[in-house]
């Protein structure tokens, strides 16, 4: 029989992938909370690893790697977009370009910064709670969810941080402050989240019928398969 995508598996889909891609425009705009700067994109970015450990949860690895990759290619489509858009001509009457330029254009090395740092933290959050799910027998959920974004978002954060910043004005000890303000903040928003977390694992497991175990699973990032969601009757015996 033909593997289908349920609706809940393509709403999480959705999600995560929205998190992403808005999460990229509106970093440019700089914040401040408590006395420390912060990218906007603090507000929502946090979500999509929220949504990426429901997905590894629930799907399992495989199914999550699709994802990740997925995200990366709608997240590429739209700086692509973003860029012709800035490539046209010019209405005679649009006097707002260089306003467009400045709020929506992408810097090479930050968005350089901004792919690859991506790709690290959600491969290893992904693979960290796989690990430890069948590492607990599937107990303690909490403990995976907070203990692979320690891990993940520790990545992302010095990673894109370090390409993006380093070599220019900023001293190393001023990125390695921004590097840990942004850490905590998102690590932060994890614990918070965990009922959040705890609540929709457990209505997706519930209505989808499976809870998939990577106890035989190939965790290459880039062994990527054609993008289809298990059957449940596979997921649950992987």
């Amino acid at each position: 029989m033909e593997n289908k995508y349920s609706a809940r598996f393509v709403a999480v889909t959705a999600i995560f992938i929205t998190c992403l891609i808005v999460s990229n425009i509106i970093a440019v705009k700089i914040i401040s909370v408590g006395g420390r700067n912060l990218p906007a994109a603090i507000i929502i970015f946090p979500i999509s690893y929220i949504f990426g450990d429901i997905l590894t949860e629930v799907y399992g690895y495989r199914t999550a790697r699709k994802v990740i990759w997925l995200g990366f290619l709608c997240n590429l489509f739209a700086v692509i977009a973003i860029w012709l858009g800035g490539l046209l001509p010019s209405a005679p009457f649009w006097t707002d370009q260089s306003a467009y330029n400045s709020i929506l254009g992408f810097m090479p090395r930050v968005l350089a910064a901004s792919f690859i740092a991506y790709l690290a933290g959600e491969f290893a959050n992904s693979f960290i709670l796989a690990k430890m799910k069948v590492a607990t027998k599937g107990r303690w959920l909490w403990t995976r969810t907070i203990g692979s974004t320690v891990v993940g978002q520790a990545l992302d954060s010095g990673i894109f941080i370090l390409i993006a910043f380093y070599g220019g004005a900023m001293v190393l000890g001023a990125l390695g402050t921004m590097i840990l303000t942004h850490w905590l903040v998102k690590v932060g928003y994890e614990v918070v989240a965990t009922p959040f977390t705890y609540m929709i694992v457990g209505y997706l497991k519930k209505k989808e019928g499976i809870d998939t175990y990577d106890t035989a699973t190939n965790f290459n990032p880039f062994l990527v398969f054609p993008f289809s969601l298990l059957s449940r009757k596979q997921a649950s015996e992987q």
